[in-house]
Parts: structure tokens; C-alpha cells; sequence
């Protein structure tokens, strides 16, 4: 079955493990089973407030990424309420991609029977070849395994900077993003590609013009994968950067949506944390930034 998917995809992610506990809830070491016990709740007060925001979308548009480790509720409840559902299946944080559950992996994607399964991966083509490789290697191993299944591929693709990267543009980030990075972005879909990883969509850093978002479409759709999409990552970015580049995206054939998290839902569950705010309240900010999230990608789209 050739790669692809033919609709738009409007995903909350809260797939977040070790941000989650370390930046959210400020837990070092591992987690004690109270902790584990709130981290669930969090994750479903997420969950609850997508649920509550589903009259934003078209049905079947709507999606939750999330992951097993705190995520495992909130999961089955998305797909029994019908959302698109996509599960993490990436170790976290973690320079070189690898499987959360290594040999087993299968076995824990068939206990959910996802939508989507979701890898992040961290390549730059001009950084360790041998890594490179074998990330590569492990992703393809990936695209094979699901090829005859019905759940689809959902590739995060970071391209973090080289030192000499970095050095050309003085250091600055922002530069780095602006210059670089698309270039980057584009050789890395060609190599994984060439590679054999295949996904239906791709979930890509923000660009910051239109231009470089159809470049990046046009190699997410070369040689014939003319069915795969494209969606924007929020990188826990600020609303005002996360607009610019929804818009940037919206109107490129080939940008199907956002898969976008922080931005939408951290200060609510903050402010729930730190008892500012109770849990119905938490679940209705949520709601409010998911709406305001799609709608402002649909009405970039449109005009």
C-alpha cells in the first residue's frame, strides 16, 4: 500500500514523558506511584478538554497523541470516543531514536491498535553518519513492520544543529531556523526516504515562509508518494511564533494540519498543579486553545 493519508489531522500531543514529570511536575528520579497516579490525571485532564473541543473539527480530524508509560488511560478513552488516536513508540529524550520497548515494540502498538504510530527522531544529514545509519535502519525496520497493517506512520523529525552548523550563523538559533534548517529538513527526507522509512505523515518543525513549507511537502512527496502529508510541530513555542508558522503551512498542498501540545495545554495544567485553578477549569482553557488552534489553521487555509 503506497504511504499516504488523505485527510486533514488536527492532533493534540501530550505525548511528553520526561518534560512532562521533570519540567511540569518537577520530579527527578523515577516516579513514585502517586506520581504516577497524578501524572494520569494530567494527562486525562488533557484529554477531556479535546474531548470537549470535538464541534471544532470535522469528525475523523480530530486527534490525541499520547504515550503508554502515563498515557495508557487517556488512550483507551480516546479511541472509545472516536478520536483519531496516535501512540508514541520512541524512547524519550534520548539523542539516538531507538524503540520505547526495543524488541517488543509490536506487542505493545497491537495492545492499542493505534491510528497512528508516532516516532520522534533526531537527524541532521550533515551530522553522525554512523548513527545516521542506524537510526535509519531501526525506522525502516518500522515502515516494513506496519506496511500490511492498517495503522499509519507518524515521523517527528527534529533536525537539531551541528557546532560548525551553528558557528556559520553566529550562534544564533533563530538564524540557524531560518537559513538552514529547511535545506536540512529537506536532504533528511530524501536520505530516510532512500533509506526505506516511509511515512504517511510527516511531522515537521515550524518554517518561517510559505516557500520553504512547499519545498519540505514536495520531498515528503517525491517519486510518487503523492498521498503524504505534512504537519506542524509547536515545540512548545510561543502562540505568537506557533501562529506564524501554522499560517506559513496552511495553504501548501501537502500541509494536512498540526500535531501541536505545550503550546496548548501547559500553562492550564500549571495553573491546575500549582491549585490556581481547579480541574473543570484546567479542561476548559484547554478546550478554548484547541478550538482557537484550529480555527486559526482552517482560516488560513481558506484564505
Amino acid at each position: 500500500m503506497k504511504p499516504g493519508y488523505d485527510r486533514p489531522l488536527y492532533i493534540l500531543a501530550f505525548d511528553h514523558r520526561t518534560s512532562f514529570e521533570r519540567k511540569l511536575f518537577g520530579i527527578e528520579g523515577t516516579p513514585s506511584a502517586d506520581d504516577r497516579r497524578r501524572l494520569a490525571e494530567a494527562k486525562q485532564i488533557i484529554l477531556d478538554g479535546l474531548l470537549a473541543s470535538t464541534d471544532a473539527a470535522a469528525p475523523g480530524t480530530v486527534g490525541a497523541l499520547t504515550d503508554e508509560e502515563n498515557g495508557a488511560d487517556a488512550a483507551r478513552a480516546a479511541k472509545a470516543n472516536g478520536l483519531v488516536l496516535a501512540m508514541a513508540a520512541e524512547r524519550s529524550s534520548v539523542p539516538e531514536f531507538d524503540f520505547e520497548y526495543g524488541q517488543d515494540f509490536a506487542r505493545h502498538i497491537e495492545a492499542f491498535e493505534p491510528d497512528f504510530v508516532k516516532v520522534l527522531t533526531r537527524y541532521n544529514p550533515d551530522g553522525d553518519r554512523e548513527m545516521n545509519r542506524r537510526q535509519a535502519e531501526r525506522l525502516a525496520r518500522l515502515s516494513d513492520w506496519l506496511a500490511p497493517r492498517t495503522t499509519r506512520y507518524l515521523f517527528e523529525l527534529i533536525v537539531p544543529p551541528e557546532a560548525e552548523q551553528l558557528a556559520a550563523v553566529g550562534s544564533d538559533g533563530e538564524r540557524f531556523a531560518e537559513e538552514l534548517r529547511p535545506d536540512l529538513v529537506v536532504r533528511a527526507i530524501g536520505e530516510l526516504q532512500a533509506a526505506g522509512v516511509e511515512p504517511d505523515v510527516w511531522k515537521v518543525e515550524g518554517l518561517d515562509a510559505a516557500e520553504d513549507c512547499r519545498r519540505v511537502a514536495a520531498a515528503a512527496r517525491a517519486d510518487g508518494r503523492d498521498g503524504v502529508g505534512c504537519v506542524v510541530l509547536g515545540a512548545g513555542a510561543d502562540e505568537a511564533t506557533v501562529a506564524h508558522w501554522l499560517r506559513q503551512a496552511a495553504s501548501v498542498e501537502g500541509f494536512i494540519g498540526f500535531a501541536i501540545g505545550r503550546t496548548i495545554f501547559w500553562d492550564a495544567l500549571r495553573g491546575w498543579l500549582e491549585g490556581r485553578t481547579d480541574r473543570d477549569t484546567a479542561v476548559e482553557e484547554i478546550a478554548a486553545n484547541y478550538r482557537a488552534t484550529v480555527d486559526l489553521y482552517t482560516s488560513a487555509a481558506v484564505a
